[in-house]
């Protein structure tokens, strides 16, 4: 059949509700140039929309299955480490392997690994000293519930968070302005965490925080924590979590501006669909999606939704907040995904494949609050799977399922399936608490596993003469070489947050202030030649420039210097997992910049109050490390310095021009103090600073 055009005479109102897709809003507070801009000639498409039907086949796939409780697997070796079911599905996968799981770690490792995992900070050596003699059988799950309850808990994880809602703190493109007031959606994140805001209203904020609780859409879980927030009155309950649909980028000076808003309804519902449903609703914009059973028309009722909560977009006139909805709007078809060709009207409905029925399509004026209830509805079987997937990952470095925003067709397949049905499970079973959720996980033996396998027994050595690794028999499992089946911990990088933070705390400089807008610590001056004026400008105040890294300005086009380096996402575009690169300017960044010197300087300073050089490197080792040298290493430090004294007084240099300690006594022997913060700028470049086990 050709495709029939209808070409309609419309009066200039109507113009505008077409053009302007008031089809889905209200035209009042138009300005005037507007109007005056629009003419009175639009074209429809009125080609019959084509959608493939949903098969059985389609259903059949794992992640479109309805959940259902799994049985708890039998272990063979009853001898087996169980700290809580988690532990059975693990066991019962290497088991089938015949693989056996490593030792427990020490509890230096544990506390490190906690520390960074649930904080993305170093434990203190007076932590570490504590915990090593803590003789109580339950000294580790206080020590979990003691860091849940942390503040630096919310400012850990958000970031996971914004960069799954491409957060920044600017439009990005050409420009890149500054959005003013986008700090204040990071710091609702954070409060939220902290508080353990249920995660089905942790959602419905996000997507009809602007719509009354007096919708009709009961809320599920718990609601006592909410009242902890430190945060204004009613914040939790305003649109001010709206800012998730609309924190990407953003061009408000382009002349199209009917493109400006297709582009930012599309990219709203894609978002949408990648960060709860995990499924990659933005490749059906243009054309059915290739792989999954999600058609156009899919991405178009989902997007028909939004369309009546984003207000009219003008020129330079930048957007942030959803509005609420007056009436329940029909929206536009848009043939080939093309802002100028309209097609047919379309409904706000959910996506086809998530439904256990054929699909209806939404009739109330709150359709965003009730996209919210579906979402963490028992018939969706998608949204606790994805949340659940995703705080696994958080933890292991790998999700359950490696493709944690895609959990279609050509998403990765899942190692455990029936354990990340569990998991949705108990998630929803406990109220939504992601808290108790972080809480299961990191108390389980899975996670409590070290890293290596016999490590305190040595039982891998080297063959210094043939340069061959002798392995004895069983040391390491080697059909689970990826950790696929977690037999031991996932050795993780830290991410540059993370690095930064821990350089900061073991200087002795990071402050705990919290919340606010951005701040900007100094940047290199051949950085600084390459911006526009006005685009960073360092904050005044010292001791903004020691916050921790979450609250450091957010630009598109300019990423701060070690997290770009270490990958950090640049907010163009939701990210569910970061790359994890190893490049040659990571090493020289923090060798050789400015800020890795500041920090070893100030560090150097704090092991200037030991009373004796063994104390000095014992304290090092505890503060960067979080554990106590080995007498090797000790032997091997104190050569080291020794050496470096000498030839820094053999260089004669005055000690105007030495890097000195910045903090702490003064040494009567500048080269010996030099040597010092030599040492510590080379224990902040070893892997075990960088890395967790």
């Amino acid at each position: 059949m050709s495709a029939q055009k209808t070409t309609t005479r419309l009066g200039t109102a109507q113009a505008i509700l077409l053009v302007n897709l008031i089809l889905a809003g209200s035209p009042a507070g138009l300005a005037q140039e507007d109007v005056a801009e629009t003419k009175a000639t639009a074209t429809i498409e009125t080609t019959p929309i084509a959608e493939p039907p949903i098969t059985g086949q389609d259903r059949a796939h794992w992640a479109f299955q309805p959940i259902a409780l799994p049985s708890l697997p039998s272990i063979q070796n009853l001898k087996s480490n169980i700290q809580n079911s988690i532990d059975r599905f693990i066991l019962a996968k290497l088991e089938a392997k015949n693989l056996q799981p490593a030792a427990a770690a020490d509890r230096p490792t544990l506390l490190r690994r906690l520390s960074f995992d649930l904080l993305g900070l170093p434990p203190s050596p007076d932590e570490l000293k504590a915990f090593e003699r803590d003789p109580s059988p339950d000294a580790y799950e206080r020590l979990v519930d003691r860091l849940l309850a942390s503040p630096a808990f919310g400012e850990r994880y958000a970031q996971y968070w914004l960069d799954l809602a491409r957060f920044a703190e600017t439009d990005g493109y050409e420009h890149d302005k500054v959005r003013p007031n986008a700090w204040r959606y990071r710091d609702w994140v954070i409060a939220a965490l902290n508080a353990d805001l249920p995660y089905d209203e942790f959602i419905r904020q996000q997507l009809a925080g602007d719509e009354s609780d007096s919708s009709g859409f009961k809320v599920q879980g718990s609601k006592s924590a909410i009242t902890t927030l430190n945060v204004e009155p009613g914040t939790l309950n305003s649109s001010l979590a709206t800012m998730f649909c609309l924190a990407g980028p953003d061009m408000p000076d382009i002349n199209d501006q009917l493109e400006r808003r297709h582009s930012l309804m599309n990219e709203v519902t894609a978002t949408v669909g990648a960060a709860f449903l995990g499924l990659q609703l933005g490749c059906a914009q243009c054309h059915n999606h290739k792989y999954d059973p999600l058609s156009q028309a899919d991405f178009y009722r989902l997007r028909a939704i939004f369309e009546p909560a984003v207000p009219v977009l003008k020129r330079d006139v930048p957007v942030s907040i959803l509005v609420s909805q007056k009436e329940a709007v029909a929206a536009r078809f848009w043939v080939r995904g093309d802002h100028r060709r309209p097609g047919l009207q379309v409904w706000p409905a959910f996506p086809r494949i998530a439904l256990s029925a054929d699909y209806s399509p939404l009739t109330t004026h709150h359709s965003r609050s009730a996209l919210a209830a579906w979402l963490t509805s028992s018939e969706n079987p998608l949204t606790s799977r994805v949340i659940a997937n995703r705080l696994w990952q958080w933890h292991f470095g790998r999700g359950l399922c490696v493709t944690p925003s895609d959990f279609g067709v050509m998403g990765g397949r899942v190692t455990h399936p029936e354990l990340l049905d569990w998991l949705a499970i108990e998630l929803r079973e406990h109220d939504w608490s992601m808290k108790d959720l972080h809480r299961l996980i990191v108390c389980s033996a899975t996670y409590r596993q070290a890293s290596q396998f016999n490590v305190q027994s040595s039982t891998f050595k080297v063959d210094t003469e043939s340069a061959t690794l002798n392995l004895k028999p069983g040391t390491l499992n080697s059909s689970d070489d990826d950790i696929k089946l977690y037999s031991r911990f996932p050795r993780q990088r830290l991410s540059g947050e993370a690095i930064r933070d821990a350089m900061l705390a073991s200087g002795g400089l990071i402050t705990s202030e919290r919340s606010g807008p951005g701040v900007m610590p100094p940047l290199p001056e051949e950085l600084l030649g390459t911006l526009l004026k006005g685009q960073w400008t360092t904050s005044k105040r010292e001791a903004d420039h020691y916050r921790r890294s979450i609250y450091v300005f957010a630009r598109r086009n300019l990423r701060y210097p070690i997290f770009e380096a270490f990958d950090r996402p640049d907010g163009n575009a939701t990210c569910p997992i970061r790359n994890r690169s190893t490049t040659a300017p990571q090493s020289l960044l923090l060798f050789n910049s400015e800020f890795s010197l500041l920090t070893t300087r100030h560090l150097a300073g704090r092991l200037m109050t030991a009373d004796s050089e063994d104390q000095q490197i014992q304290r090092l080792y505890q503060i960067t490390l979080s554990r106590n040298p080995t007498a090797a290493e000790t032997v091997m430090l104190k050569k080291f310095l020794a050496d470096q004294r000498r030839r820094l007084a053999a260089e004669a240099r005055p000690p105007a021009e030495l890097a000195l300690p910045a903090s702490g006594p003064k040494s009567t022997d500048p080269y010996a103090a030099a040597a010092l913060v030599d040492a510590c700028l080379a224990i902040l470049n070893t892997s075990e600073f960088m890395y967790v086990d």
